[in-house]
């Protein structure tokens, strides 16, 4: 006989009422919460953000991609190439395109270094030789062994007396590919840094940029985030670490973080031209705030109201838990026990007779023809006799006797302390009351027969075998020609 199964006790299906009831208002309220909260980031992080990184952008092309693109212009010069493959004879002849250069697109600086020669010429002049081992003439070297045709480095100008300076450093080649030199132009940081906090009063953000590798390289007066300054790496702040591998196939990204108790949204754009990233960082005004408040609102009506719905579910559990355990153990059609609730008790009734060595006996029935019935009848005329036939057994019984629906046609009936002889005698009884039962339905009278098998419980034997003999004797009764019992001694 298979174990009971595990009930799921009142207290278990209160607690899995609450969880569920919890899950589900935290949800709907978080559904909420998140539907409010993204409509607003929608305004805010995913349109206004970006269109005003796309309007700064706008304005950097013209302030600082500009630059880049003279630089370009610059290295693909025929006029300097050829100076430069001649043998750079007349540097007055260079001198003087640099500060034509200079003057006419009002940069800081202009300039062209010869690999040839190593010299530095700048508007004004030669203004020195570069060399691998002098400190600021780094940038040139990297340069020369680099993969990209251009690179921007902030440095002092040693032509304008060690001014911060933004240098846009490009490559010159001559007409077969080959590295023949470097020119490019140079902005005032200073202006350029006016420029920024000319973005942030306007827009009302603050501006700043990184290099490719994520470090500051431009800030208003204010610094970077959380007052980083230049030369900051941004995973190295606080709050920001999430940003150290910044990719530049990422067009757009958006991100938050704090500064103490204050909340910031981060649009960050890739600049390719200066392969630079530009940050447009606002603070977090409190837009946020109504539909935090929102939730927490919404989440203590849900607390109110799944106490009520669980003091209404104790009451109704507690009213209703005798009735729910005696459905689970009884047969709905005869109000018999079913095979659930006769294993209960059939385990404590085969415990009491090995204990007080007392006789166990089980009477196994099975309606005779009962398909052919249903066949003829149908199946409401078969329930009728179901119910009859339990009936008849009930009557004939001890309060003591287990009697159970055992399935479809079949009922078991297990007597405590009876012999073999006096369950015999039973049930006889019982078949010859049902041999002359007769049971009305519809214009109909219908007569029911039963075989019997029965079994006494054996030394060393479970309850399972003995039902297993009581089954064995009933298929012999039926084999028999019904309307008998058989009986298995072994």
């Amino acid at each position: 006989m298979p174990p009971p199964p595990l009930r799921v006790g009142h207290g278990s299906l209160t607690v899995l009422l609450l969880v569920l009831l919890s899950f589900g208002f935290l949800a709907t309220s978080l559904a909420s919460y998140y539907s409010a909260f993204d409509s607003i980031r929608s305004g805010v992080v995913d349109t206004e953000l970006p269109l005003t990184s796309d309007t700064i952008y706008s304005e950097i092309q013209k302030d600082l991609v500009r630059p880049i693109l003279i630089s370009s212009m610059m290295s693909r010069n025929i006029y300097i190439r050829d100076w430069i493959l001649s043998g750079e004879s007349n540097p007055e002849m260079i001198t003087r395109y640099l500060r034509d250069v200079q003057e006419h697109y009002q940069t800081l600086t202009s300039f062209f270094v010869s690999d040839k020669s190593l010299t530095y010429y700048q508007a004004r002049g030669v203004l020195k030789s570069v060399s691998p081992t002098a400190f600021r003439d780094i940038w040139y070297y990297e340069l020369k062994t680099s993969n990209k045709p251009y690179a921007i480095n902030i440095d002092v100008d040693l032509a304008n007396q060690d001014r911060l300076t933004i240098f846009i450093n490009y490559k010159v080649l001559d007409y077969e590919g080959n590295f023949i030199g470097a020119t490019g132009v140079g902005l005032q940081l200073d202006a350029i840094a006016k420029l920024i906090e000319t973005y942030q009063q306007r827009y009302d953000r603050k501006v700043y940029f990184t290099d490719a590798a994520g470090r500051l390289v431009l800030t208003g007066n204010e610094g970077g985030p959380i007052g980083a300054r230049i030369g900051n790496l941004i995973s190295e702040i606080p709050s920001l670490e999430h940003l150290s591998g910044l990719d530049p196939a990422m067009q757009y990204g958006t991100y938050t973080y704090k500064e103490g108790d204050q909340g910031h949204l981060l649009n960050i754009r890739y600049i390719p031209e200066l392969n630079w990233y530009l940050f447009v960082d606002k603070v977090d005004d409190g837009n946020l705030d109504g539909i935090r408040k929102s939730l927490y609102i919404n989440l203590l009506i849900c607390a109110i109201v799944s106490a009520i719905i669980l003091c209404l579910v104790h009451v109704a559990l507690s009213r209703y838990q005798r009735r729910l355990k005696a459905l689970a153990t009884t047969d709905q059609l005869t109000g018999l026990l079913n095979r659930r609730g006769f294993d209960l008790l059939a385990r404590q009734a085969f415990k009491e007779a090995v204990r007080d060595k007392t006789p166990l006996c089980a009477l196994l029935f099975d309606l005779d023809k009962f398909k052919d019935l249903n066949d003829s009848f149908g199946h409401l005329a078969g329930d009728e006799v179901l119910r009859r036939f339990a009936d008849a057994l009930h009557e004939n019984i001890r309060q003591s006797d287990i009697l159970c629906r055992w399935g479809g046609e079949e009922f078991i009936l297990l007597l405590k302390d009876t012999s073999a002889s006096q369950a015999q005698e039973l049930g006889e009884k019982i078949r010859q009351r049902i041999s002359s039962t007769v049971v009305p339905f519809g214009n109909s009278t219908l007569t029911i027969t039963t075989s019997i098998g029965m079994a006494q419980l054996q030394p060393n034997e479970d309850i399972e075998q003995l039902i297993t003999r009581a089954d064995r004797a009933l298929y012999r009764a039926k084999q028999a020609g019904r309307n008998s019992l058989h009986e298995d001694l072994t």
